[in-house]
């Protein structure tokens, strides 16, 4: 049978664009061990522009092919697609809606579900009418003196809170404020990120994440990781890719009883069934001193750079991330 023709794109142009190309190297890596793909890579740049790794403009058509500016290189039809983008519009459902539109099938979470747990926003509400536990929140719709007063009365409550813009990835705007004089000037970074702000209570407990994923019909969640930041920090975009990050990475989370791991578990579970989450996602809890479980957000297409989480913990469980990716294509386009 002849090849599928596989296309993997990366990028985007955002805050996330180097890392979706970290991302994107794994995804070759692992896909260059099977003889069932043909596979294309293209570049999405920040002016919503398609280039091969060498430079050549292209466009993904509504015919489902990819069309190269010059007229030297034939159209290369697309028969999946893989849309390794990190944030916009990766991650928010944008490009999702438009494959959905030209019926061109893919890998990860659909658009609807991608777009409500982008937005931190959405996706608490979302948590909370699932029964899922999460961190005390408000949210602001504009930057104005309401606004402030509402994030200092809620830092006067808590103490210490964390502002975060409402749809942004990687905590790409996400400022924990410990100083309330700080809050005008935050609460005005956070806001150029996004035009809805969360703030929500600062909570002293353990980082956690579970792997979720399908695999041959079955929802899968691992055992529960575990992030370890330096003292006094939070797994901040920089602790999360910076060399120097002093933050650690547990691919199973020590010390850790085994019924709140099976708890952890549960709620990941069914808040990837019941937010329809499909293929994929990295599910992030809190753990409070108190043994608290606090649902912290969804990451629906999560890192998969040599130092991320979800690819170790996918191993860890026992599965190989090439077999799982082949398993996941194949309940899309017939490669038998």
């Amino acid at each position: 049978m002849p090849k599928i023709n596989l296309l993997l794109l990366c990028g985007g142009g955002g805050a996330e664009h180097d890392i979706s190309l970290m991302s994107a190297r794994f995804f070759e890596s692992s896909l260059a061990t099977s003889d069932k793909f043909s596979l294309l890579k293209l570049v999405l740049d920040k002016h919503g522009h398609y280039h091969t790794e060498d430079g050549k403009l292209c466009d993904l058509t509504n015919r489902r092919e990819i069309r190269f500016e010059d007229d030297s290189t034939p159209a290369w039809p697309v028969d999946y697609v893989i849309p390794c983008i990190h944030g916009f519009p990766g991650e928010t459902g944008d490009i999702q809606s438009y494959f959905n539109l030209i019926q061109l099938p893919y890998f990860g979470c659909e658009s609807e579900a991608s777009s409500n747990c982008f937005n931190k926003i959405t996706a608490k509400m979302w948590f909370s009418a699932l029964g899922v536990p999460n961190t005390p929140y408000i949210f602001l719709h504009q930057l104005d003196d309401d606004a402030i007063k509402q994030t200092e009365a809620a830092f006067d409550q808590w103490g210490s809170v964390f502002i975060k813009a409402a749809s942004q990835g990687s905590s790409v705007g996400c400022y924990k404020v410990d100083d309330k004089t700080s809050i005008a000037k935050v609460l005005h970074d956070a806001f150029s990120y996004a035009p809805y702000v969360v703030v929500e209570q600062t909570i002293r407990a353990r980082e956690l994440e579970v792997a979720v994923y399908e695999y041959q019909g079955e929802v899968v969640a691992t055992l529960p990781g575990e992030i370890i930041c330096d003292s006094n920090t939070f797994y901040s975009f920089d602790e999360k890719y910076a060399k120097n990050s002093k933050a650690r990475t547990d691919v199973v989370a020590n010390n850790l009883s085994a019924e709140l791991s099976q708890q952890i578990r549960d709620y990941a579970i069914k808040a990837f069934k019941g937010m329809k989450l499909r293929h994929l996602s990295r599910i992030d809890f809190f753990l409070t001193q108190d043994n608290q479980i606090l649902l912290n957000e969804i990451n629906t297409f999560p890192g998969l750079t040599p130092i991320s989480m979800f690819p170790k913990m996918l191993q860890h469980h026992g599965h190989d991330f090439t077999e799982y990716l082949i398993d996941v294509i194949g309940r899309q386009v017939d490669l038998s």
